[in-house]
């Protein structure tokens, strides 16, 4: 065994440094892309001419897409080849970006986002195979570190261009962007990306677990997406596909369970390395998203930042992300147990959730930003352990397979969690604005002095009576609205408080023997 693994030509100088290279754009085109538009919808709808619900399907179609391919990127990494496939679905996604820059209607830019997001699902997976197989086995953590970059700053970096393009020039660049970069990464995945795999050209494709998959995690990804805005089970399209999803999803697992070649080898969950992995990306994805999710709304809508403002903010966090993956893989290298690395990122997690709490509408930049830096150093810290324990002793086609499940189950856990928080918000916010608004009334003494104050002000403007009246109850309904808005948000960081608390006793139940479960590739 020993001399096999010695054999193995690894890349290195100029090679390696582009096999590099090209992972990490082509990584973060799929990341960038799968935030970029989000500060962008209003534009869009107003110029291709499509309502503010149905703009909403952008989204929704590359999530789709992409949740859908990244499980198959094995199955398609064997049949076709490696740099084959890799350097396809480049193309692949550099053309759909094209032509979503070129849509003039909704229809035709749901579909070309749907196909940018086969192509943007195989390049996540891919990327963490091409690195992990182009750095010897002492060096894989180094390989991981890389990776795990791209993953935290691809999400930060999407709005923050997203915003800083539509303000500057138009919507149709936040697509048109990716082509340069897309052709110079197919060309270095081309011309310098070996394969590590012969292509098994006689393998068979299970259509029917490809058809369970596709029926299984789409509608479930839908559900996600759209539930919170269709108010869940009160919409009959939400209960068809819930079922639609579980039905699928039942019948995919049961169908690789028993076939010879299945499309997904969900049997090597078997292990207990990729199974931790799993869940532990599957947490890491809801912790990503929620903090993405949760932060810009509280800014922007109570504390009046601008997009670009709210973009550039959470950047200096992504730095302390990958600050702390290398803290975290020197630790490790030293032999410092992984779970007491991921019990300290679920802890400063803790404290970003806790310190969001504490947030006014006379809160400073300071205040707002420092909370920051602490979630990208928690997520440095149980990022590198997650990533790596998912594809732990996994070698050639299985490491495929680990890299596509443990990237699906980091996707859906964002889906997950950005569904759960969408809904707390929701609610929090109404039950919020019916607290306050059962303590305004004409009859208490408070509320009908300042009724009293404020439309005397109005009046001595130049209103009349009754447009004064009715400018001051608009005025102490959008501060109601406001109040309750932040005191929603408020409530979500609470929540994440709590989740991150749980997670942090959790972990220690968890028996992870110092580095022996995250070699990977021995």
């Amino acid at each position: 065994m020993e001399r096999v693994v010695n054999t193995i030509q690894y890349p290195k100088g100029i090679t390696r440094n582009v096999i590099v290279l090209t992972c990490i754009v082509a990584s973060l085109m799929a990341l960038i892309d799968s935030t970029i538009v989000n500060v962008s919808l209003r534009p869009i709808a107003g110029n291709i001419g499509a309502s503010t619900t149905d703009i909403a399907w952008i989204i929704t179609s590359f999530a789709i897409s992409n949740v859908i391919i990244i499980p198959l990127s094995g199955l398609f990494t064997e049949i076709f080849g490696q740099k084959r496939y890799f350097a396809f679905s480049i193309l692949l996604f550099t053309v759909a970006s094209f032509m979503c820059g070129n849509s003039s209607t909704l229809g035709e830019l749901v579909l070309w986002r749907f196909i940018q997001g086969i192509g943007g699902g195989a390049l996540l997976s891919l990327s963490q195979t091409i690195l992990i197989e182009s750095f010897p086995p002492e060096k894989v953590a180094l390989a991981t570190v890389i990776y795990g970059m791209s993953v935290a700053c691809g999400p930060a970096i999407g709005p923050t261009l997203g915003g800083i393009i539509t303000d500057n020039y138009s919507w149709n660049w936040i697509f048109y962007i990716n082509i340069p970069l897309g052709i110079l990464s197919a060309l270095g995945a081309w011309f310098f990306i070996p394969d590590r795999q012969e292509r098994n050209r006689s393998r068979t494709i299970d259509w029917l677990g490809i058809l369970f998959l596709a029926i299984g995690i789409g509608s479930l990804q839908y559900v996600l997406e759209e539930g919170n805005s269709k108010d869940w089970f009160q919409d009959s399209t939400i209960n068809i596909l819930s079922v639609l999803a579980v039905i699928g999803i039942v019948c995919f697992v049961f169908r690789e369970i028993k076939i010879k070649n299945p499309a997904v080898n969900i049997r090597l969950m078997r292990s207990k390395n990729l199974l931790m992995g799993v869940i532990l990306n599957f947490g890491m994805g809801a912790i990503l998203y929620i903090g993405i999710y949760a932060f810009p709304l509280l800014v922007q809508i109570d504390l009046g930042w601008t997009a670009t403002m709210t973009g550039l903010s959470m950047v200096p966090g992504a730095i302390v992300t990958s600050f702390g993956m290398v803290i975290c893989q020197k630790l490790m290298a030293r032999g410092v147990n992984p779970r007491n690395l991921i019990a300290m990122g679920f802890m400063s997690t803790f404290i970003f959730a806790v310190w969001m709490t504490w947030q006014s509408p006379d809160s400073s930049w300071f205040g707002v930003f420092t909370p920051l830096l602490f979630r990208g150093l928690g997520v440095g810290l149980f990022m590198l352990p997650a990533i790596t324990m998912a594809v732990a002793g996994l070698t050639g086609a299985n490491l495929g397979q680990g890299t596509g499940l443990s990237n699906m189950a980091r996707q859906l856990g964002g889906a997950v969690g950005l569904a759960l928080i969408g809904t707390h918000i929701t609610n929090a916010e109404a039950a919020c604005r019916s607290t306050l608004v059962s303590h305004i009334s004409e009859c208490q003494s408070s509320s009908a002095n300042a009724i009293t104050g404020i439309t005397g002000m109005l009046q001595s403007n130049g209103l009349t009576h009754e447009n004064a009246q009715t400018a001051c109850y608009t005025l102490l309904n959008y501060q109601v609205m406001k109040q309750s808005t932040l005191l929603s948000y408020l409530s979500s960081f609470r929540v994440m408080a709590i989740v991150s608390l749980i997670a942090f006793f959790a972990i220690f139940l968890v028996k992870l023997k110092g580095n022996e479960a995250f070699a990977i590739g021995k």
